[in-house]
């Protein structure tokens, strides 16, 4: 949590209780619709990386164990509320994306929603890295990220937000997560909109 703390740990333990109204608009406008297509065809033991508050709980794969690690555990507290009412095996444990405390090649499988759009620049790599040594050989790793947007009209507009999701919630559209895969030794297999051109499903495999 260290490479963290100094930016995002003392916002995330402050806006937790809040988080899901703050975000209340955006997930039923936009998220739920694709949230699915980080569990598609995924069972097994999987890992949601950067769970806060859970709002992936309601489409876990039902019969799967998911692990949930956050560095933040006030927003731990707040899925903790969620994986009760659901019908996967769930466990919720603080933890730094960076360095998982589990064995390699633990999981089937990973997904992380909107995380690395809040991860610094210099913790894409690791923590990619990091993913690609507990998700087992020839599993894959599913991101759902923000991405600067192509149009000039939605260009302008994530220009005028940039300064307020930066303060509010520590994020960038401007995280070159797409290109750290290949230096995070994994194979891209997938990259596309999923909401116009501002939120992008990637997929990567674990080569090893």
């Amino acid at each position: 949590m260290d490479n963290q703390r100094p930016n995002n740990f003392d916002r995330y333990e402050r806006i937790a209780p809040f988080y899901d109204l703050l975000d209340l608009p955006f997930e039923y406008a936009l998220y739920r619709r694709i949230r699915v297509m980080l569990f598609h065809d995924l069972s097994g033991c999987l890992l949601d990386a950067g769970v806060g508050t859970g709002r992936n709980i309601p489409f876990y794969p039902p019969g799967s164990h998911v692990v949930g690690i956050d560095f933040s555990p006030a927003m731990l507290a707040r899925a903790k509320r969620k994986a009760d009412r659901s019908t996967a095996s769930i466990e919720l444990r603080q933890m730094n994306i960076a360095s998982p405390d589990f064995p390699d090649s633990t999981f089937d499988a990973a997904v992380a929603s909107f995380l690395f759009c809040v991860l610094p620049d210099a913790l894409q790599v690791p923590a990619l890295r990091a993913l690609g040594r507990v998700v087992k050989p020839g599993g894959v790793i599913r991101l759902l990220n923000y991405v600067r947007p192509r149009g000039v009209v939605r260009g302008v507009i994530a220009k005028l937000w940039q300064p307020c999701v930066a303060r509010a919630f520590g994020a960038s559209f401007d995280r070159q997560t797409e290109k750290a895969i290949p230096e995070a030794s994994l194979l891209l297999l997938d990259s596309r909109y999923v909401v116009r051109d501002l939120i992008k499903l990637v997929v990567a495999r674990v080569e090893k």
